[in-house]
């Protein structure tokens, strides 16, 4: 891995993205003690890692959506009673968490049940509690929505957010499934070959590499060629079905003086701002090599 330098502050909630082989299951193994760095240095909350672990997992959770920490023969009550011994977590935090768990995350149901009997959707459920009993402040999470259908996904992203929002977590967070950045990053930071392409925000990176924004407008009358003239450029529609346009949004304008040009020559039924595709950029960012 090439060298790779960054900075997580406390309470964040970043997502780390790159293509296939890029690098983001490596620097997670080192950050949580797992690999050992062949140079340079890490240091986490003050630890470092790979020297520190036995002290140091007690600072930490992790979720691997492939990878389960459970023990899969017992129900999963009893490894949640083995991790509160082996985290030495106090009898009246362990009972708060496990009861906070059980309503965000709704585990009553298949407590009793052995790991091995549960679904996919569950058994993620189940991780989630396991790695957050000892309330750690930081969290790796590493596709940890994978295979999951659309209910368990925003189950799961109500958690972190919730989380995120309300115990002040730092969540690193590597995902193919854009809908969870979408969804739960503010910050993102993309690396590819081992080497931080882009670290900044969301919205940042959409600006500069997204899509155009378009403007969808409802007519209340069939105009033949609803032309937008403003400031001297006569802007048509790339795409017209009856009364519905289509326009590009110029980044010289705001919607909103598109909308209001409009308004002056015709007449609205409602108009729609259909923002960039976060995956469709992600995706074009990949593939053309951009940053």
């Amino acid at each position: 891995m090439e060298q790779l330098n960054f900075e997580i502050a406390q309470g964040e909630l970043v997502g780390y993205l790159g293509p296939n082989g890029a690098g983001k299951s490596t620097t997670i193994k080192m950050l949580t003690g797992l690999l050992l760095p062949s140079e340079g240095d890490i240091v986490v909350g003050g630890f470092r890692p790979w020297l520190e672990r036995q002290s140091y997992v007690h600072h930490i959770g992790a979720v691997f959506g492939q990878r389960s920490t459970l023990w899969w023969d017992l129900p999963v009550i009893d490894s949640f009673n083995l991790l509160k011994h082996i985290y030495h977590i106090p009898s009246k935090t362990f009972a708060q968490n496990l009861a906070d768990f059980n309503d965000l995350l709704e585990l009553q149901e298949f407590l009793q049940t052995p790991v091995r009997s549960l679904s996919l959707g569950q058994r993620m459920r189940a991780d989630f509690c396991a790695a957050l009993l000892h309330n750690p402040p930081l969290v790796f999470l590493d596709e940890p929505t994978i295979g999951l259908d659309v209910v368990a996904k925003e189950r799961i992203r109500e958690f972190i957010k919730h989380l995120n929002e309300h115990k002040k977590t730092t969540v690193l967070l590597t995902t193919h499934d854009l809908a969870d950045v979408a969804r739960l990053c503010q910050r993102v930071m993309i690396i590819d070959q081992g080497k931080l392409l882009f670290d900044g925000q969301l919205d940042n990176l959409v600006q500069r590499f997204g899509s155009e924004r378009e403007l969808i407008v409802d007519f209340a009358e069939n105009y033949q060629d609803p032309i937008i003239q403003l400031k001297g450029l006569d802007l048509h529609p790339y795409e017209k079905q009856g009364r519905r346009a289509s326009y590009k949004i110029d980044p010289r304008f705001s919607a909103s003086e598109l909308i209001q040009a409009l308004s002056q020559n015709f007449s609205l039924q409602d108009v729609m701002v259909k923002e960039a595709d976060i995956e469709a950029t992600i995706r074009n960012i990949y593939e053309k090599r951009l940053l």
